[in-house]
């Protein structure tokens, strides 16, 4: 029963990759004007002379005076080859811009999520036993301070600690010697030297959020009866809150995996701007700007990707994990 239940959801993620493709190129098509135009305006604003010819041949070579079929066609039956198109602004393939950008945002992303389960669930836990305790309130403290605090102030104030007090430069993925060097175990090394504090940062407001919503939960779950029963039948209170409340109350933090990768892939443009990160929401950011559209096709397209394969994989282990889940 639950192998059918995984494969009907496989399928129905289908019509749901090809409507996110749609809606994606719909997007980038919606504001007024093309690259072409935004093109012309950056040479206004310098103060170069428009050459009409030029920017029509532009029009002429890229397909923007094609009807939105025709363009999306084009672009969608390249993306299925592997090929999503020429970026206009950058002059290359877009697959030589934007995979190595997804991979350290999707590494990023990753570790991030790792910090906030670590560290969120103990703590929710713990939080829930010792409720109102001076322990409960203070995590309560930091857990309202870390939803409150931007992630870009939190990065602004971990870059001043560490120039002003350590003389050490905390922006970045890489030292200067492996900015644009060919991946290696050197580099691999030096990345995982310099990802712990974008982790650190990046990961503070969902620590917090995850570690309330834990102890909400948990609350509710540890006044149901079965917890009384199991209590009085001699069961050990670490094996009784870790078989049944615990395991009930993961669910916010499973699902928490079909938005978690996309929201922090896109969410982090601000604070990847602070920390000079070479991830890919400054990229997406200026792409959309540009109207560059095959490049900022490609980043959103992959982002909805990644939210349909999240929710995929959050609802097959939300029915693993919970019984309560009915798989038709």
């Amino acid at each position: 029963m639950l192998l059918g239940y995984i494969l009907r959801r496989i399928l129905w993620s289908v019509p749901f990759f090809f409507a996110a493709s749609l809606i994606s190129f719909a997007l980038i098509q919606a504001p007024p004007g093309d690259y072409v135009t935004s093109f012309a305006a950056t040479l206004a604003a310098s103060g170069d002379v428009i050459d009409q010819g030029r920017l029509e041949a532009l029009r002429d070579r890229y397909g923007l005076d094609a009807p939105f079929i025709v363009q999306y066609w084009r672009w969608i039956s390249g993306v299925l080859q592997g090929d999503f198109g020429i970026s206009f602004e950058w002059q290359q393939p877009v697959s030589q811009l934007i995979w190595e950008r997804m991979g350290l945002s999707l590494a990023l992303a990753f570790g991030t999520l790792i910090f906030t389960w670590a560290v969120a669930l103990p703590l929710g836990i713990y939080s829930a036993v010792r409720k109102y305790t001076l322990s409960d309130y203070a995590l309560t403290t930091i857990g309202f301070v870390g939803l409150a605090t931007p992630n870009f102030l939190i990065a602004l104030v971990m870059m001043y600690i560490a120039v002003v007090y350590f003389g050490a430069d905390v922006s970045g993925l890489f030292s200067q010697e492996y900015q644009v060097a060919p991946w290696s175990w050197g580099r691999f090394v030096d990345l995982l030297k310099h990802i712990w504090l974008p982790i650190a940062i990046l990961g503070l407001s969902s620590t917090a959020s995850l570690m309330r919503i834990m102890r909400a939960n948990l609350l509710d779950e540890l006044n149901k009866p079965y917890v009384t029963t199991a209590r009085a039948k001699g069961l050990s209170e670490f094996r009784l809150l870790m078989k049944y409340p615990v395991r009930i109350a993961l669910n916010p933090f499973v699902s928490t995996i079909g938005w978690a990768f996309p929201q922090l892939v896109s969410g982090a443009v601000i604070t990847a701007f602070v920390l000079s990160l070479p991830t890919a929401g400054p990229l997406l950011l200026q792409a959309l700007l540009a109207q560059d559209m095959y490049l900022a096709g490609a980043f959103i397209l992959l982002l909805c990707c990644l939210s349909i394969v999240g929710m995929l994989v959050s609802d097959v282990l939300l029915a693993l994990i919970d019984p309560r889940i009915r798989y038709r």
